[in-house]
């Protein structure tokens, strides 16, 4: 991937999935640029270490070029924002991973249009609108690869969490529509489940319970999410397209 430059949104915890990719594409020789919301991180990481600067010091220990952007994704206009500051200050894209995701509990007594809105703002249209715009400037005419995160909605209910679910599982459809769309313009669009990832909100029990219900006796790490994503950013996955890819660990929902 020397060369390349990789956009990754979402990626302010530095134990998070986000992170994880980021270290796992500058290790290929990705140039990385990432967002972060400090304002979410610190609420969703209380008293943990995120600071940025320090963040992107770690990706340029690798050997590549590393950006980092705070980008409020609610907003209509970060998108176009954060793709013109990443042409400018690194160079035109050829690997974008939607990760950024916002999350509250709900539950149907509580569900109310803003929480509704707040989920759909920065899970789908953000996802949508970054992918639409990197397309639009993608000349390179081989070698594009948007990834997007989702959660496998499609697989089993999520109780508590019907914003969420119903705006995660949104983005699989748009993920098989654009990657027909867009293939002649030679980029591959595909999405990845990595199913229960240990980033700091299980507490020991939760992760106890989950653990039993994978074969391998472990829950994920944010590690086994970024080598797919990175498998997928990369040369190897050129003839992939199309897929939403569960990669769970063997997860037993039942």
């Amino acid at each position: 991937m020397n060369g390349r430059v990789a956009v990754v949104t979402g990626a302010g915890c530095r134990r998070g999935i986000g992170a994880a990719i980021c270290r796992a594409l500058a290790e290929k020789g990705a140039d990385v640029f990432f967002t972060y919301w400090g304002a979410y991180d610190a609420e969703m990481n209380p008293g943990e270490d995120n600071d940025p600067s320090k963040f992107a010091e770690e990706l340029r220990g690798l050997g590549v070029r590393a950006e980092g952007m705070e980008a409020d994704l609610s907003r209509p206009g970060s998108p176009g924002e954060l793709l013109d500051a990443v042409a400018e200050r690194l160079g035109p894209p050829s690997i974008l991973v939607n990760n950024a995701a916002y999350s509250t509990r709900d539950g149907y007594e509580r569900l109310d249009a803003t929480t509704l809105d707040a989920h759909y703002a920065v899970n789908l249209r953000a996802t949508a609108l970054l992918a639409v715009g990197f397309a639009r400037g993608f000349e390179a005419g081989s070698g594009g690869r948007i990834i997007n995160l989702t959660s496998g909605q499609s697989l089993g209910p999520i109780v508590g969490e019907l914003a969420y679910a119903a705006t995660k599982g949104a983005i699989e459809a748009f993920t098989r529509t654009l990657a027909a769309e867009i293939g002649h313009k030679g980029i591959t669009v595909n999405a990845v489940n990595p199913g229960p990832t240990q980033t700091g909100w299980m507490n020991d029990k939760l992760e106890k319970e989950l653990a039993a219900k994978f074969p391998g006796g472990r829950v994920g790490g944010p590690e086994d999410a970024a080598r797919l994503v990175a498998f997928l950013a990369g040369d190897e996955a050129a003839w992939i397209t199309g897929q939403v890819i569960h990669s769970e660990g063997g997860f037993l929902r039942s």
